[in-house]
């Protein structure tokens, strides 16, 4: 949480310093600061930090380097939540971006600490001027709430453990929830979420909440395989280590409806996870498996281990049959996307430009990269079957996320906008906002559209 007041009593002032403003703030500092900065030979350079004591051998000031104006990492100040000794500070002049600046603290002061206990250190920042402190809590909430849902291992986030982490979710803002678990599943018609997960120990399983009901009609999709061995195409062992992050699509979708839910957007809010394991048993489907889809196309099974678009098929088609005015989903869903643009850019793929270029606008705003990629029309005869209407890969390794994206979009055809995101949903290593382990990415840039366009909606 950020301090209530811009400069109480006792906390430490942060300068933020380039090669440019550096003489200038020299020169606004206390003689004897400023010989101590010039005798620890202090250069602003991007993330140099320098404390300057008082005559009491106390931390008087902080200097902090930022880069130019044409800063490339405004999540940089977030360094300071990890690097000061406890105590409250304050910004004494801006960085490049005061918003950002206050969330990449709050987002580099988050710990998984369910199972192990975390050093922790109160170093709080008072509400910078300008800031609204209540929207940057929120978001960074949100983001909490998805990395601990990513972070947890299977044995701990099983699909009954999603579920209810969902289900928890809705009830707190008065959503309205269903689920539908094992065969009521094929009742339902949803036979690939059910084909996926029918080997797994917990059932296979929907969830469905809804919030508000006026505005702009808006859907969620997020990709709940809480454990992915491949199934009976099964990954080697290295390719296991991070299968609890599978549901991290899940996660996103969840981080991004706390985030309307609780700024009470005047949006009508739907969010569809289909939750399963993708185990191996002796039920579990088999290569060369035909399996009807909810849309009515039939799906022959080339790899069990790309069942991730299998059950985002069923939850699309569901999405789409009410024909949602944005609709989104999230995935982890193809290896092919981190051989393009490697864990921290997402690739998304969407056929309205306009979308697009709104996607693009705020994910550079917000500092949450993606990259739009291509629905390349003749990679679709990759995907033919010589049984099926589709086969659920190309059989070829070229191009993976585009296909992938293709295979979906035969299920996402009634959307007003549709935009799918091939995330990786983990920080391979610790930066300022982002420290080692689960990320939630995507939903902070889609916070600030749907804000956009259900403001604009309003009006």
């Amino acid at each position: 949480m950020l301090v209530d007041a811009q400069s109480p009593e006792g906390a430490v002032p942060i300068w933020f310093v380039t090669k440019g403003t550096w003489p200038a703030v020299m020169a606004s500092l206390p003689a004897a600061a400023q010989a101590f900065a010039s005798a620890c030979a202090f250069e602003p350079k991007p993330g140099g930090l320098h404390m300057l004591p008082d005559a009491q051998g106390q931390i008087a000031a902080i200097l902090f380097g930022i880069e130019e104006e044409n800063a490339r990492d405004l999540f940089l100040p977030g360094q300071l939540a990890v690097s000061l000794p406890p105590g409250v500070y304050r910004f004494a002049n801006k960085p490049h971006d005061p918003t950002l600046a206050a969330l990449a603290w709050l987002l580099s002061g988050y710990r998984f600490g369910r199972y192990k206990t975390q050093d922790t250190k109160e170093v709080r920042l008072c509400v910078p001027e300008g800031v609204e402190a209540s929207r940057v809590e929120r978001i960074a909430k949100a983001v909490a709430l998805g990395r601990d849902l990513i972070n947890t291992p299977a044995n701990d986030m099983s699909p009954e453990a999603l579920e209810a982490a969902a289900l928890d979710l809705a009830r707190q803002f008065q959503a309205k929830a269903v689920t539908i678990r094992g065969d009521a599943l094929l009742e339902s018609n949803l036979p690939l979420i059910h084909a996926v997960g029918k080997a797994g120990a917990k059932e296979p399983r929907l969830v469905d909440f809804t919030f508000g009901n006026e505005g702009l009609k808006l859907t969620l999709v997020g990709k709940g395989v809480c454990f992915d061995s491949g199934g009976l195409d099964i990954k080697p062992g290295a390719a296991m280590q991070l299968m609890k992050k599978d549901m991290g699509g899940a996660a996103a979708a969840l981080a991004l409806a706390f985030m309307v839910m609780e700024a009470r957007l005047p949006v009508r809010l739907r969010v569809l996870l289909p939750i399963v394991e993708n185990a191996i048993a002796a039920n579990a489907m088999r290569p060369g498996d035909v399996y009807k889809s909810r849309k009515g196309l039939t799906v022959e099974i080339g790899n069990t281990d790309a069942e991730g678009r299998l059950i985002l098929a069923d939850a699309l088609a569901l999405a789409c049959e009410e024909e949602p005015d944005l609709l989104f989903d999230f995935a982890t869903l193809t290896g092919a996307a981190r051989v393009a643009l490697g864990p921290e850019v997402t690739p998304f793929y969407t056929m309205d430009d306009g979308l697009a270029a709104e996607i693009a606008r705020f994910a550079a705003a917000v500092q949450d990269p993606v990259w739009r990629m291509p629905f390349w029309e003749p990679y679709d005869k990759l995907l033919e079957s010589k049984i099926a209407d589709l086969n659920n890969i190309s059989g070829t390794p070229f191009a993976g996320s585009i296909t992938a994206a293709l295979f979906l979009r035969h299920f996402a055809g009634n959307a007003k906008a549709w935009s799918h995101f091939d995330m990786y949903a983990w920080n391979q290593k610790a930066a300022p906002g982002r420290p080692e382990g689960a990320e939630v990415q995507v939903a902070r840039l889609l916070y600030e559209l749907i804000e956009n366009r259900s403001s604009a909606g309003a009006a």
